[in-house]
């Protein structure tokens, strides 16, 4: 059999790459002879680093860069293969997987770190960048990134204002005389799967600052700080990005990034998929192997299972997912695509216990599914 292996990472578990190669596993199992293509996917967050890497080819480079409590560490970015479009992972240098639970604070933590590497692809002679946003540990607009490409962000006494999202209620002015020009001849598209605008209800603080370490009372303070920062951003570069939709994913950065990058916002899985070119795989494949840690009503809005899924049923290529956890809402997953469902779960257990022993469970689920369809072929 020709089959197609092109699952999500399992968050907190497991990397894209790494349940790819148990679910591989699972499949030689039982059809050694089989043709296995191991595609690890992203859907525009963490991971697009790896996917894009694994899919097209590139290098990986390592910088010195300041983390969301601006202290010193080595992240990572890529450049393709083409040597001029870096892919950037927000989280790398701006996740909330860098800071220890005690640490989590939206008032304080930057996008700083993020702008440096930006300006070390621009550096590297970059003219496409692809930023996957996901994971942040911010809640400061983006401000952070611009201000280490260049930019200063004063108060009314022309002294510039400190780091987060915390500090933006004393933004005056942003001076752009020294903003990185190199930026006006970049293409920045954006990884992007939200579409909540910058403030309000539904805005950057109120839906992801409780999960960064904000108080319902810092929650509103940071939602007006963002309201009165979208104000002065308005004064110096003429762009309302008050209700645009994606102004508030991470925290706000995609405001910032399309204020001051010019930045595109896409549908994250999209953009991976036609990037890898993985159609011209599935088409030809006899069976497709998809899946996530946890699967539930989001899992149809751009994610990777419905976008791989999607794509498979344009060529009558049945895709089956696999996933630890099967929550509500999922009724809709089958009109995209999707064949069946399975948790690798096989049995009463606790959370670490899934965790612990996850690699052996995805094979074991991949295994007993290809048993049972060497069954049907053989009658």
């Amino acid at each position: 059999m020709n089959i197609v292996v092109a699952p999500d990472s399992f968050k907190e578990c497991l990397s894209a790459k790494e349940v790819a190669s148990n679910i591989a596993l699972g499949i030689k199992k039982v059809l050694p002879g089989s043709l296995i293509h191991e595609i690890p996917i992203s859907d525009g967050g963490e991971g697009v680093l790896e996917t894009l890497l694994n899919g097209v080819g590139g290098r990986r480079l390592s910088v010195a860069v300041f983390d969301p409590l601006m202290r010193q560490i080595i992240a990572e970015y890529g450049i393709l293969y083409d040597n001029k479009t870096a892919v950037i992972e927000m989280a790398m240098a701006s996740g909330l997987e860098l800071l220890k639970e005690e640490e989590k604070n939206p008032l304080r933590t930057t996008t700083f770190g993020m702008g440096q590497l930006i300006k070390d692809a621009l550096d590297q002679g970059c003219k496409k960048i692809i930023i996957g946003l996901g994971g942040s540990a911010t809640n400061d607009g983006g401000a952070g990134m611009v201000r280490a490409l260049g930019a200063k962000f004063v108060n009314d006494k022309g002294e510039e204002i400190k780091e987060g999202g915390g500090n933006l209620n004393e933004l005056h002015t942003i001076d752009l005389s020294e903003f990185d020009k190199r930026i006006e001849n970049c293409e920045v598209i954006v990884a992007c799967d939200v579409s909540n605008p910058l403030t309000g209800v539904n805005g950057a603080s109120f839906v992801y600052g409780c999960q960064k370490g904000g108080s319902q009372q810092g929650l509103e303070f940071l939602d007006r700080n963002l309201s009165h920062y979208a104000n002065v951003l308005k004064s110096a570069v003429g762009i309302d990005v008050s209700n645009i939709p994606g102004a508030g994913a991470a925290g706000g950065t995609g405001a910032g990034l399309m204020a001051f990058l010019n930045g595109e916002l896409v549908n994250g899985i999209e953009l991976i998929l036609q990037t890898i070119k993985i159609e011209e795989i599935i088409k030809q494949a006899d069976l497709v192997f998809t899946g996530e840690g946890k699967i539930d009503e989001q899992t149809l809005h751009g994610k990777t299972i419905s976008g791989v899924a999607s794509m498979a049923k344009k060529h009558g290529v049945p895709v089956i997912v696999l996933t630890g956890k099967i929550g509500k809402g999922i009724e809709g997953i089958y009109s995209v695509g999707v064949s069946a469902v399975y948790s690798i779960v096989n049995k009463p257990m606790e959370l670490k216990e899934a965790i612990d022993h996850a690699p052996l469970l995805i094979q074991d689920c991949a295994k007993n599914i290809m048993l049972t369809i060497k069954c049907f072929n053989k009658a």
